[in-house]
């Protein structure tokens, strides 16, 4: 990272973090990707952003003017910074009032990194990357075709993330503009925002999906393998938006941060147990990290039943066609994530045929959905528990012994049988080791054919 650019700034805040910031390469066509879907989002919002961007080159913010004006308009302020050429501040978008420009010469190390940083008193939302140096393409040099550029960096929903890289960048912006600088400043201060709600983080990750499976069909390099890598980092990124919001709204809930993660040690454990093959067991593990964005006792279904069958290929354990809810439809916009949405949408369904959305029951149910159901209720019921004060011991006895109370209506008999095997070896000081994914670029790469994730996979065995 070039020495007191932004990103390395960031970086350095947080070498020494419990929680590290995870980094990627992207090309360039998946930024672009991501920048025109959340800068879409901003027109489509109301909460009038404080929108702060770095562009390189003058000539990449000429190609974006237009569109801009637009964005200045639903935005409270736009500070855009960009090398002083190609007569940008000639432009009509540069003369509009809430819209500053903030020229970068070329030996500043923000020259060379890309922002668009968006704060809004409703949801928060960056991609900041720095293009990689000469040096770092190694032996096959940098690339002919513009959209294979790679970038170093990562983007986020995070709010604390996102506000902590606005006063970084505004501070950037101090050495050029103080008066700019105080007033970016004031504007950071008054906006408050909030980890945001389901509904406004699908409605952000739907946009980033759709122009990322865009950017796929719009690449304009040769087939072979270019076309591949492209293709791979654009999908990479898919997921990457759905794991990031099942972690915010993890964030959320202040009495249970940890469910995703715990749910997939504990499901990935019992599928051990139960020794499913391997490609089972990463849709089910994906599955419990994106369970919790469907929360169908607060959704109706928004298409009717048969409207979306899923491909052989992608079916989980039994071949369903069933209404959407909201929450998984997004996920079944992937084809190769079309099982893990009937797993995520099929959790809900009880043993005995009176569950939703489908009433299916018995073996009818998925036996990944029927899984991700039992330890879900298990893994809620022991974080409830602790936090009143139980024993380790007692806390996964009671929680069991609930759970046992409702086999054979609720849950399937079988999987009880395995959740008490599980838990005696709790008693006997069994540890589960609680992963959260890796969320960088070149990983959660899933497999249409098996509807599972191809290596190399970013989540190592949960038994110690």
């Amino acid at each position: 990272m070039l020495e007191g650019s932004i990103l390395q700034r960031l970086q350095k805040a947080h070498q020494d973090s419990k929680r590290p910031i995870r980094y990627g390469v992207y090309f360039k066509n998946t930024l672009v990707a991501l920048c025109h879907a959340l800068e879409d989002h901003i027109l489509d919002d109301d909460s009038k952003p404080l929108v702060i961007t770095a562009f390189q080159q003058g000539k990449w913010y000429l190609e974006e003017a237009e569109r801009y004006a637009d964005i200045a308009k639903s935005s409270h302020q736009v500070a855009i910074m960009a090398a002083p050429d190609s007569g940008w501040l000639e432009h009509p978008t540069s003369q509009l009032p809430n819209v500053d420009l903030v020229s970068i010469e070329p030996e500043d190390p923000v020259a060379e990194e890309w922002h668009l940083i968006i704060l809004s008193p409703k949801y928060t939302a960056m991609v900041i990357c720095q293009e990689l140096s000469e040096k770092d393409y190694g032996l096959s040099g940098q690339p002919e075709s513009d959209l294979e550029r790679k970038f170093y960096g990562l983007w986020t929903f995070e709010p604390d993330l996102v506000r902590e890289t606005a006063q970084l960048a505004i501070s950037h912006i101090e050495n050029h503009n103080p008066e700019l600088a105080q007033k970016l400043h004031q504007y950071e201060r008054e906006i408050n925002p909030t980890t945001a709600t389901s509904e406004e983080l699908s409605t952000v990750v739907s946009k980033v999906v759709e122009y990322l499976q865009t950017g796929q069909t719009n690449i304009s390099v040769p087939v072979g393998n270019r076309h591949r890598i492209l293709d791979r980092n654009l999908f990479s990124n898919e997921i990457q938006a759905f794991l990031r919001m099942a972690q915010l709204l993890d964030a959320a809930d202040i009495n249970n941060p940890m469910a995703a993660t715990e749910v997939v040690a504990l499901a990935e454990t019992m599928g051990q147990l139960l020794d499913l093959p391997a490609w089972q067991m990463k849709r089910l593990r994906l599955a419990g990290f994106l369970h919790r964005i469907h929360p169908l006792q607060n959704a109706e279904s928004v298409l009717t039943p048969g409207t979306s069958a899923i491909y052989k290929e992608d079916a989980p354990s039994c071949a369903l066609t069933c209404a959407l809810v909201p929450g998984t439809q997004v996920l079944r916009t992937m084809p190769r994530l079309r099982a893990v949405a009937q797993i995520i949408t099929h959790q809900s369904e009880w043993w005995d045929g009176t569950g939703e959305p489908s009433g299916l029951g018995g073996d009818e149910i998925p036996l990944e959905s029927r899984i991700l159901a039992l330890v879900t209720d298990f893994q809620s019921r022991v974080s409830q528990k602790l936090s009143s004060g139980l024993s380790k011991e007692d806390t996964f006895t009671q929680a069991l012994e609930e759970c046992t109370q409702q086999q054979s209506t609720r849950f399937d008999p079988k999987l009880i049988e395995t959740l008490t095997l599980l838990v005696m070896g709790f008693h006997q000081g069994l540890e589960l080791s609680v992963i959260s994914p890796k969320l960088s670029a070149g990983v959660w790469l899933v497999d249409s054919k098996q509807g599972g994730i191809s290596e190399p996979s970013v989540i190592t065995s949960y038994l110690k």
